[in-house]
């Protein structure tokens, strides 16, 4: 593939923007300076730099955030920076989205990604997939609570009772919880049904991969192979 093909697929502007970046000098293939836009280079496992950065070559971007809160999960922020404005340039230009949302109070784990299917996969309400939260709230939590969100606790706009996969008391107002569906402010609305009030949420893990406890707020990373698998993890 032509390298101006290569720095367009990976977000770094359109192929003039590209072709000038490569001619201007800025570019390097596996640490030697590269000026000839039209050079062809397998992509597969390609390790280019520009600009002193280095970037290997992704057909698709696959990514964890770590999710501040007062950021909103949307290209069009109303009232608080995007979580896109924590991302460098060319994942920005390639159109990473996030996969599924965070309420813009809420923080912790968050993908993203430009690959359709992936993001039908984990946004599909039939794939159950878990999803684990850290939820402080106002009141002490009792057995009581614990066993209600377990059993099922009946929202408002819902036909049936919905139950928490997993629920465990860690702390006199902190409550780690597994939910199986993504409908708006659940776990707020499942807390408050079972008499209690949530302060502050975090997601901790999706599927089988946690957040990384090295991982600061803000900050993002690549998604490599073993974390996709471990993604691919399902409960019963």
């Amino acid at each position: 593939m032509e390298l101006e093909r290569i720095l367009r697929s990976q977000g770094f502007g359109s192929r003039p923007e590209c072709r000038a970046l490569i001619v201007a000098g800025r570019v390097s293939v596996r640490g030697s300076l590269c000026d000839d836009p039209y050079a062809e280079f397998d992509p597969e496992g390609l390790s280019f730099g520009v600009d002193g950065s280095t970037w290997n070559y992704r057909k698709f971007a696959y990514l964890l955030l770590n999710k501040p809160g007062n950021y909103e999960c949307s290209q069009k922020p109303r009232h608080h920076p995007s979580v896109y404005s924590l991302l460098p340039r060319p994942l920005r230009t390639r159109g990473v989205q996030a996969v599924g949302r965070l309420d813009e109070d809420t923080t912790g784990l968050l993908l993203l990604s430009d690959d359709g299917q992936f993001i039908h996969t984990y946004t599909s309400p039939k794939r159950k997939i878990p999803k684990v939260y850290d939820v402080t709230v106002k009141h002490a939590l009792d057995e009581t609570q614990r066993a209600a969100l377990l059993a099922g606790v009946q929202l408002n706009d819902e036909p049936a009772p919905i139950a928490a996969a997993a629920c465990e008391i860690r702390a006199e107002c902190l409550l780690r919880m597994t939910v199986t569906e993504g409908k708006y402010h659940l776990v707020k609305r499942m807390i408050a049904a079972a008499g209690n009030r949530v302060e502050g949420l975090n997601r901790v893990a999706i599927g089988g991969l946690s957040l990384p406890g090295d991982l600061p707020l803000g900050q993002w990373r690549w998604l490599e192979a073993v974390d996709l698998e471990r993604l691919a993890l399902r409960v019963p």
